[in-house]
């Protein structure tokens, strides 16, 4: 009779076990190239119902050189954001750049960068002559950035978002 109780004992202490409704442990963004807002300052990526996105002044990406080992270094802060947000279905750069953004797809999910830096290299991109500068290339990589949502959160020690470009 004992082993009993403690068999339906543990079934029951199994189904009633709940770990929460999402286990995030890395972005999916590898694949998919920076995008922009041509009206603000957001630089985002997306991938399918996913967005991560980046909200700091224009003038973080000067269109000047960083020397080596020397990244210009943004701090996050309610005005330097990084978002990551989770959409009901496909979105679409029309989707954040509008002045007015459509009714659908809803954010579901939203977390927001609540520490660490944003780091960027900037280098030249020269003309097929090699001494002609078309733009600038800036290396953008988040370093320790904690994000945090409503029900949970998450961090990083290093993630590199991407290769943003700049023309003259």
């Amino acid at each position: 009779m004992k082993k009993l109780i403690v068999l339906v004992a543990s079934v029951f202490m199994l189904q009633a076990c709940d770990d929460g409704d999402i286990t995030l442990e890395s972005f999916n963004f590898d694949s998919v190239t920076v995008q922009e807002c041509t009206d603000n300052n957001l630089i985002f990526k997306i991938n399918s119902d996913e967005m991560l996105l980046i909200n700091i002044p224009e003038a973080s990406f000067a269109n000047v050189e960083t020397p080596d080992g020397s990244p210009r270094i943004v701090s996050v802060s309610s005005t330097n954001q990084i978002i990551y947000r989770i959409y009901s279905a496909t979105v679409t750069s029309t989707s954040i750049c509008n002045l007015i953004p459509p009714a659908t797809p809803v954010v579901n999910q939203e977390w927001n960068a609540t520490g660490g830096t944003i780091e960027i290299i900037t280098d030249a991109l020269y003309a097929s002559d090699g001494t002609t500068i078309n733009g600038y290339t800036h290396n953008i990589k988040f370093k320790n950035v904690n994000f945090s949502g409503p029900t949970n959160s998450f961090s990083f020690t290093e993630y590199t978002f991407g290769n943003y470009e700049t023309d003259l």
